[in-house]
């Protein structure tokens, strides 16, 4: 009998960032062939998802595996297993790894570890230098290379380029658009004696929202007068959304769950330094600004800027202790969460998490319910009710800053190139994982 789908999602709700349809979709060969009613006959799976829906895989362009050269926080194979489990299909990884993912030879080494080790689709962020500066136009094109990453504010790791001058030839000499932590390292230098040994809550004076306001004003200015196309990751401030707004010509903007689900005070009071993120938890005035971008457009994209440390290294007395905090496995029903809250629509949140990283990077076969595209797919049941806990947490780290939060909305089930690699909280097929494909 002729097979004309490998597999066939019935009867679910098919979500892209234009509307929901409800409609059987057929999967050949590991892409999208059709969807609609369609006749199950001739099908070699058939997956009921009636009262489901489905979208478009999500990307989270933001993590932090910690592979290599930390592992005991988190590994390719670690996270990546997170990541579906939480219906994450595919990430981007940063380059503060040690070696750091400044070369060829570095980045061709995570490339070749992560087709054995990871679960999801994967690409990696080549860090710029001082050192590397002339290279980076030949990188930045590297096969498995989603782009270049920029520490203008020290973090965890020691990259780190704040002058302008290097900033400026990094624009000039690269094409694609260049990914900006944006702190502004002379201020966070001068107020160190902020800090107050043992009281995490100085974070937030420490690396203050004039730290970051200041250093994104130099870089949007920067990247106005060489008239080039550059990332703003993880704002979090009232002051930056409103400069941004004028900047949408040369600027795209990330925020993060954290920054939008997470008050600074309430948090510091119940987690201590498992609250301490670079740049900090704000207080309710700027999350409120960070939900008028996410409604008004002017947020492209969400990334979970997934960090873990073990729990002993978050246990250190301020400010010894590091900041970050795991985040790709609970990205999913955070933000669904927020869709049953009615703070934004699924359409809005499929355009955030899929949509608007295949058009901002230029992914190839990714990003919407389309046919001839990839089959990544993430299904969720928008009226399931869990709670998520740190025994739920399958990262290194084992622990998350959501841990007792109830949520309304929940990942079922997670499809990577047409192969089912998680269904109903169990790990189906292992290490799928192959790099991204960009286009020009």
């Amino acid at each position: 009998m002729l097979q004309i789908y490998d597999s066939l999602l019935k009867g679910g709700t098919i979500v892209n960032q234009n509307g929901c349809l409800r409609a059987d979709l057929g999967i050949r060969d590991g892409r999208i062939v059709a969807f609609g009613l369609l006749d199950e006959t001739h099908a070699g799976q058939i997956v009921d998802c009636r009262g489901l829906h489905i979208l478009p895989g999500v990307i989270d362009t933001h993590v932090h595996f910690r592979d290599p050269g930390n592992t005991h926080k988190e590994s390719m194979e670690s996270g990546s297993r997170a990541a579906v489990l939480g219906g994450v299909t595919a990430i981007f990884d940063m380059p503060n790894t040690i070696p750091q993912t400044t070369t060829e030879s570095a980045l061709a080494a995570k490339i070749s570890h992560g087709r054995n080790h990871m679960h999801c689709d994967f690409s990696f962020f080549v860090g710029a230098t001082k050192d590397n500066i002339e290279q980076l136009a030949n990188l930045e094109w590297q096969a498995g290379c989603c782009g270049i990453k920029v520490f203008m504010g020290s973090s965890t790791g020691n990259l780190l380029l704040d002058d302008d001058d290097d900033v400026a030839a990094i624009l000039r000499g690269t094409t694609r658009r260049v990914a900006f932590h944006c702190e502004d390292e002379a201020l966070l230098r001068a107020c160190t004696h902020l800090r107050v040994k043992g009281n995490p809550e100085t974070h937030t004076l420490w690396r203050s929202a004039e730290a970051a306001l200041m250093c994104t004003t130099r870089l949007l200015h920067l990247a106005r007068k060489v008239e080039r196309r550059v990332h703003l990751l993880h704002v979090s401030t009232a002051e930056e959304m409103s400069l941004l707004s004028d900047f949408r010509d040369i600027a795209s903007v990330e925020v993060t769950p954290h920054h939008l689900t997470l008050e600074e005070n309430e948090s510091y009071t119940r987690l201590g330094t498992f609250a301490q993120v670079n740049p900090p938890l704000r207080n309710s005035a700027h999350q409120l600004a960070l939900w008028s971008a996410v409604r008004g457009g002017l947020a492209d994209v969400i990334g979970s800027d997934h960090a873990p440390h073990t729990r002993d290294e978050k246990n250190r007395p301020y400010p010894e202790s590091p900041s970050g905090m795991p985040g790709v496995q609970t990205f999913v029903p955070v933000m669904l969460h927020h869709v049953h809250t009615g703070r934004l629509t699924l359409e809005r949140f499929v355009d955030l998490t899929s949509a608007g990283p295949a058009r901002l990077y230029g992914i190839a076969g990714k990003g919407r319910i389309a046919e001839g595209y990839d089959a990544d797919l993430t299904i969720v049941d928008l009226k399931r009710q869990e709670r998520l806990s740190d025994q739920w947490i399958v990262s290194e780290c084992g622990w998350t800053a959501f841990d007792g939060m109830e949520v309304t909305g929940w990942p079922v089930g997670c499809y990577v190139r047409g192969r089912q690699v998680m269904w109903e909280g169990e790990l189906v097929e292992s290490f799928v994982g192959t790099p991204m494909r960009f286009t020009r």
